[in-house]
């Protein structure tokens, strides 16, 4: 059986609570990402910030000719204004029908994976659904 540790992304960029969203806008913009991991002051992590968050706290004025001062300000939010609390988390070692099981149930996009309390990777619906396909690709 396989796990998801042998999916997840062990790369994980991770921002602070207190950080402002301009900062995920960057990461956002600059990287392939589309979840980041929220940690808290004791470095544990809080919630997730997902691209949608982002797009959905920030301004569609940006960028454009009806960019207005106030648009600009969406930038200066912090990340627990529009991060998503209190994610469901994972260990490594269940397994990949349990995974996707989760996000189906929970409607959720993600989950963050932790051992021993500590962040070492995470698991997308891209990810599980990729392995899903390598599935099916390799059976015909």
């Amino acid at each position: 059986m396989k796990t998801i540790e042998h999916v997840m992304s062990p790369r994980v960029v991770t921002v602070e609570m207190d950080d402002r969203i301009t900062i995920a806008k960057n990461i956002f913009d600059n990287m392939p990402f589309h979840h980041l991991v929220v940690k808290d002051e004791h470095n544990q992590v809080a919630g997730v910030l997902s691209r949608k968050d982002l797009f959905n706290a920030i301004s569609p004025n940006l960028g454009t000719a009806a960019e207005l001062t106030r648009d600009i300000d969406t930038l200066q939010k912090r990340v627990h204004q529009v991060m998503s609390h209190h994610p469901i988390t994972v260990g490594p070692d269940i397994s990949i029908e349990q995974a996707s099981q989760i996000l189906l149930t929970e409607g959720i996009t993600c989950l963050p994976v932790l051992k021993h309390q500590q962040l070492i990777g995470i698991v997308s619906w891209r990810d599980l659904l990729s392995h899903y396909c390598h599935l099916g690709c390799s059976a015909a």
